[in-house]
């Protein structure tokens, strides 16, 4: 029997004969060492195994201050390096290859290298994830190029590495100085038609919304697949499930984000679970290291490389994903239990062409300050009616950062994440109409912190309607061939329910200005500028677009029963003029850094247990 540190902790952990067998199966399945199951699937904590090893007069070496030759490295394949947890460190003086492993006894991987390196080999302890930070930051380099320019290449009409086209230059300088000079030669016609022009584009967005709203009110808030077809999935019969979490800086959460995956009602062995660290990130990777309790993940460093963006990061985890489907959530998600099983159960029953299916989301300290309850008026009523309604209509959907589950090889194929855009998942849901695939609706609700803070949620509401404006002009660079391709019907809401949802927000304050002006303060000197027909316009579509927004918000709380929110729906032109700021902060943002991604701040809520949770 070939030897590996298992084989010898499994009496002193006490390790019965059915725990080790499944170690040893999931190993091969995976193409794993033992030492790395063993560590990423739950069955032994790092504190153990470094006791264990102390205990057997093994010294960790410190990998990351070594004097390394790294003739010997780059010469190893990341993947094989990722999988047996092992850094060929330099000859000594014996000529033995000195090589760092987090298990020092695996015979099967000195023996390997021996006749790979073609040399003797020793073998000495070092932790798991500096071999890891190692490994990925020397040899990951090609991959997370590829994840970066890997669209770009394949697709470079749907990248978004360029934020303006050439024509979209040219037809915006020129539309500039078209109004310029009729500023000039006809000042106040030319005020008058582009205030009817905003005040149009504000109504009819407005109007698509309040539609839209209304026909996903039609779909009931009930499971597609039933408690009984849950009851008769069998675990041997479900496929290997990958799940990235792309983290940065999130040491308050780690904790409380490996516990909230520890509720998911699906079989520990074929869940293929990514925690993605970028290289630079040393307190989320410090605050995995002093974790006390199993854990049922995967390390994967992320190379430095710009731009530091969520898709960059989960677009380099995909190399190293196993799965048949996949999603991602976020690290404070706390996600139905059972998710996954869902989607399973609805791609079953779902045509092939679709490719996604998107879960809900919702947040479990609504009632932790106003802020909080409107952002889950909001959430309620885009995922609740919203996304419901567009699947209806069949146009595209517009995906939220977490909770969607994908056909990992039509995500492959599609390009998979836009490094560039700040909103990779609305994106990507364009992106997947555009090349004739479907998106389907899972009822299923993931639960996440509701930011509570007006400063931080600006930061990151400005990184999503930047994010919403670099997708619109990346898939209206050729319009008529996206209606060619998506229809009329998917032309019209992607224009409303994209473009318009930025104008929107943009428009709202000059609105709000023109009702201040003339209702508020009754400065009657506008009229020279503005007659009484474009004035009574705009007020109508402040208020009425006010008035419609107000009664959707209030349609949100009826399928979740948040009846104790119902009231504040009426704040809903204060919660908008939040938006307009942050509109105007991602608009600036777009021309000087497009490529930026705001940094959102997570674990500042007083309530992050996940007994706040509705049962829903």
């Amino acid at each position: 029997m070939i030897r590996s540190a298992i084989d010898l902790m499994a009496s002193q952990l006490k390790f019965d004969s059915n725990k080790l067998s499944n170690v040893e199966a999931i190993a091969a399945t995976y193409n794993y060492a033992p030492i790395k199951v063993a560590l990423c699937f739950g069955f032994i904590t790092r504190n153990e195994y470094f006791n264990f090893l102390k205990s057997e007069g093994k010294e960790i070496v410190d990998i990351k201050n070594y004097d390394i030759d790294y003739s010997y490295l780059s010469q190893c394949d990341i993947h094989h390096l990722n999988s047996y947890l092992y850094i060929p460190l330099k000859l000594d003086y014996d000529g033995h290859l000195i090589v760092a492993a987090a298990d020092p006894f695996d015979e099967r991987l000195a023996n390997s290298l021996m006749v790979k390196f073609r040399t003797n080999i020793k073998l000495v302890a070092a932790d798991d994830l500096d071999i890891i930070w190692l490994a990925h930051k020397v040899q990951g380099r090609d991959l997370v190029n590829d994840a970066v320019f890997s669209l770009m290449k394949k697709d470079p009409a749907s990248s978004g590495h360029i934020t303006f086209t050439d024509a979209q230059l040219i037809f915006s300088f020129g539309f500039l100085a078209f109004v310029i000079v009729m500023l000039f030669l006809y000042s106040i016609p030319t005020i008058i038609v582009l205030n009817l022009l905003a005040s149009l584009a504000f109504l009819g967005s407005i109007l698509f919304k309040l539609y839209l709203a209304l026909k996903g009110s039609q779909s009931e808030l009930h499971d597609d697949v039933t408690v009984e077809e849950l009851g008769l999935v069998k675990d041997a019969d479900v496929p290997i499930y990958t799940i990235l979490l792309p983290v940065y800086k999130e040491d308050k959460v780690i904790r409380k984000l490996i516990w909230n995956l520890r509720g998911l009602n699906y079989p520990q062995e074929k869940l293929d679970v990514k925690l993605l660290i970028e290289e630079d990130d040393d307190k989320t990777l410090n605050a995995v290291r002093s974790l006390e309790f199993p854990v049922n993940f995967e390390v994967i460093i992320v190379p430095f490389m710009m731009p530091k963006t969520k898709p960059k990061a989960c677009n380099y985890g995909l190399y190293f994903s196993r799965g048949e489907l996949l999603t991602i959530y976020d690290a404070e998600d706390i996600p139905d239990t059972w998710q996954l099983k869902k989607a399973y159960l609805m791609f079953s029953k779902l045509p092939k062409e679709y490719v996604v299916v998107q879960g809900a989301l919702n947040y479990f300290n609504r009632n932790e300050n106003l802020l909080t309850r409107m952002f889950t008026l909001e959430y309620s009523y885009w995922f609740d009616y919203m996304l419901p309604g567009l699947e209806t209509l069949d146009v595209p959907i517009p995906l939220g950062g977490t909770s969607n589950h994908f056909k990992l090889d039509k995500l492959v194929e599609l390009g998979a994440w836009d490094p560039f855009n700040v909103t990779e998942d609305a994106d990507l849901g364009v992106r997947v109409y555009d090349k004739q695939y479907k998106i389907g609706i899972v009822r299923s609700t993931t639960f996440e912190e509701a930011n509570n803070e007006p400063f931080n949620w600006i930061r990151q509401r400005s990184r999503w309607i930047k994010g919403y404006l670099q997708t619109y002009l990346v898939h209206m660079r050729q319009p008529i061939n996206l209606i060619k391709r998506i229809g009329w019907g998917g032309f019209f809401g992607f224009n409303f329910f994209i473009g318009g949802t930025a104008i929107t927000f943009l428009v709202y304050p000059i609105l709000l200005a023109f009702f201040l002006v003339y209702v508020v303060f009754n400065i009657t000197s506008v009229k020279t500028v503005f007659p009484d027909i474009v004035l009574y316009f705009a007020i109508f579509n402040f208020v009425a677009g006010n008035v419609l927004m107000i009664y959707v918000n209030m349609m949100a709380v009826f399928k979740r029963r948040y009846y104790e929110l119902i009231l504040f729906s009426a704040l809903n032109p204060i919660y908008w003029l939040m938006h307009s700021i942050a509109a105007y902060k991602g608009l600036w943002q777009l021309i000087y850094k497009p490529f930026y991604w705001e940094k959102t701040n997570h674990g500042i809520s007083k309530q992050s247990s996940a007994s706040t949770v509705p049962a829903i």
